[in-house]
């Protein structure tokens, strides 16, 4: 893993938030690096920096200190414009709460990004319903958001996350609305897509078990990287 040259490198990133005697640092000098076709989950309790740290390697929240860099580039010395380029072409996201929009189909929901790109409206249909059938929902192309489980839901907003094809997916609790059996198979989806697709996966759970199946485990404690590890293959 040392020879290769990361996608990303997180450099001493921290986050505090208020100001005065009100500050509450949310992260404290992270530093780790992301290569590319990586599955790596961030674990710890709430309140340790999780979703933070999400936010920052999304470029959704600038750092209060530190860098994150992109194949050799400091995201955060571009400009706003620059940024929203980068969120669009290079980062899907999914979350716990899926953020589908009701009254639009599955079919249309995942067409979205494609159309904010200013992709052409037969070509984002083609590209949404390509992957839609590849997350298994042939049958569901046409149905609105409440006519879907939560699984169904969670599918559909991997496929968003996917139409554009990044390089990253940032996942945060992508499974904590779910059931265990049905987290389970977002859990084994993400990774089918990590091998299939080599697509660099980083997913915030809470649940230690499906985390503790991924090749790396990254673990917080308020807001401090207590842990750098690779369970499934037994590395330290």
């Amino acid at each position: 893993m040392e020879s290769k040259t990361p996608l990303i490198g997180i450099h001493n990133v921290c986050k505090t938030y208020g100001n005065g005697q009100k500050q509450v640092s949310a992260l404290q000098g992270i530093s780790f690096d992301i290569y590319e076709q990586e599955f790596l989950s961030i674990v710890g309790t709430s309140g340790a920096g999780k979703s933070t740290l999400l936010h920052v390697l999304g470029t959704l929240d600038r750092p209060s200190q530190g860098e994150v860099v992109y194949r050799g580039k400091d995201v955060f010395s571009w400009r706003d414009k620059e940024l929203a380029q980068f969120r669009n072409q290079k980062i899907g996201f999914v979350f716990q709460l899926h953020y589908l929009l009701p009254e639009f189909s599955a079919l249309e929901n995942t067409m979205m990004p494609a159309l904010i790109r200013g992709i052409k409206k037969g070509e984002a249909k083609e590209k949404a319903e390509t992957i839609l059938i590849k997350m298994g929902l042939k049958e569901r192309i046409l149905h609105k958001p409440g006519e879907l489980s939560g699984g169904e839901q969670q599918r559909v907003a991997i496929a968003r996350a996917l139409v554009l094809k990044p390089e990253i997916i940032l996942a945060d609790e992508p499974t904590g609305n779910l059931d265990s059996e049905t987290g389970k198979l977002i859990f084994d989806l993400l990774f089918k897509l990590n091998i299939e697709e080599k697509i660099v996966m980083v997913v915030v759970t809470h649940n230690e078990s499906l985390a503790s199946q991924t090749p790396r485990l990254i673990t917080l404690k308020d807001g401090i990287k207590i842990g750098d590890t690779y369970p499934v293959r037994g590395e330290a």
